[in-house]
């Protein structure tokens, strides 16, 4: 069986801006290696989402031959770059606790539909089609069940509430609560009518949550995106921005200021185990794939020609912050640059994924050198 014959599955992680650029630096290089309009699945969650959602919002403009977009700098990275030189977190965690009726995350959805979506529905973005078109899958968390809710063109899906394929959300909204990471963005709750759910709740109690659905980022369920493409493709890419929980000598011991830590404790466990899991069945040959992380070392891929050796530069990018606010020229070059070289390395380590494209900085004024 060749790779045209497998489905491959690209995982976008979570990380605000940082995992957003370090996102569109594995895109980057997908692209020139022929493998972006071959994709059939994009999982995102958080700050991956933004940049899928940018992809899946302009992906009919991409120009593919033998699954290479040409136009993908101008149609995709410039955007990205331009969105994320603005910072959008604390605009909308002022106006969501001033405002008694409208949520953080609710600014949130606005202020992405008026930037980059402009009322786009999931329904408007192209139909999943092999060799035309990836399902796009944005990850949520759903507070009331505990479970990944689920974004797709066709249709929202839900472990407990089951699946709709009558509902309609924007893609705003769905990046918006993929994002939403608590306590300042969530929830984003989104309404919906009971009778487009093809599932119907036995527990007449449980009604209610098919009509008010309350949402927080992707990121409290599965920080690396995966969870929908474990058992669903053949190849499996994850492109991982998430980085080490870092010590704290005096944490905070208030009893409500305290749980802001232990949360940040769990989410690093999470990923943790999450990471050693995949890494495993990776290395074992259960699963087959590619992982390369904003804090891996490119040494241990042991690529030839490989584009740069782990020094300080890439080192620092490991301590850039969480956070959708404005990632200045250097910093979002390097990350770029980064998630490029690294995606390269994990690429070409497989026989069924190398590529012979010439590698090069896409920015090359922000070198890793």
């Amino acid at each position: 069986m060749t790779i045209e014959d497998k489905s491959i599955g690209l995982a976008l992680s979570g990380g605000g801006f940082r995992a957003t650029l370090f996102g569109l630096g594995s895109l980057w290089r997908l692209n020139e290696a022929g493998l972006l309009g071959k994709l059939d699945y994009i999982s995102s969650v958080s700050g991956g989402s933004i940049l899928s959602g940018i992809l899946a919002h302009q992906w009919k403009e991409l120009d593919f031959v033998n699954g290479r977009a040409g136009n993908f700098q101008g149609v995709i990275a410039e955007p990205v770059q331009d969105f994320c030189s603005r910072t959008i977190d604390v605009d909308a965690a002022i106006f969501g606790m001033l405002t008694p009726f409208k949520t953080a995350g609710e600014y949130l959805s606005d202020r992405y539909d008026k930037e980059l979506f402009h009322g786009t529905l999931l329904r408007d973005i192209p139909a999943a089609e092999p060799g035309r078109a990836p399902e796009f899958i944005f990850q949520a968390t759903n507070l009331q069940t505990g479970c990944s809710f689920n974004f797709r063109q066709d249709k929202v899906t839900d472990a407990v509430l089951g699946i709709s394929r009558r509902a309609e959300f924007s893609l705003a909204d769905a990046v918006a609560a993929s994002s939403a990471f608590p306590p300042i963005f969530s929830p984003v709750i989104l309404q919906c009518a009971p009778t487009v759910w093809e599932k119907q709740l036995d527990d007449s109690s449980l009604l209610e949550l098919h009509k008010r659905i309350v949402l927080a980022d992707g990121c409290v369920c599965d920080s690396m995106g995966v969870e929908s493409l474990v058992e669903g493709v053949d190849i499996l890419l994850v492109s991982d921005a998430g980085i080490h929980l870092k010590i704290v000598p005096r944490p905070l011991v208030d009893d409500i200021l305290q749980f802001r830590r232990i949360r940040d404790i769990l989410t690093d466990q999470a990923r943790t185990l999450r990471k050693r899991w995949l890494t495993s069945e990776l290395a074992a040959g259960r699963k087959q794939g590619a992982y390369w992380g904003v804090d891996s070392e490119i040494g241990a891929f042991k690529a030839a020609g490989a584009l740069t050796v782990d020094n300080v530069k890439t080192a620092r990018l490991q301590t850039l912050p969480t956070r959708t606010c404005r990632f200045d020229e250097r910093d979002q070059g390097r990350l770029i640059n980064w998630g490029y070289a690294l995606a390269a390395a994990a690429l070409a380590c497989r026989s069924d994924l190398a590529s012979e494209a010439e590698l090069a900085w896409p920015l090359p004024d922000w070198h890793l050198s």
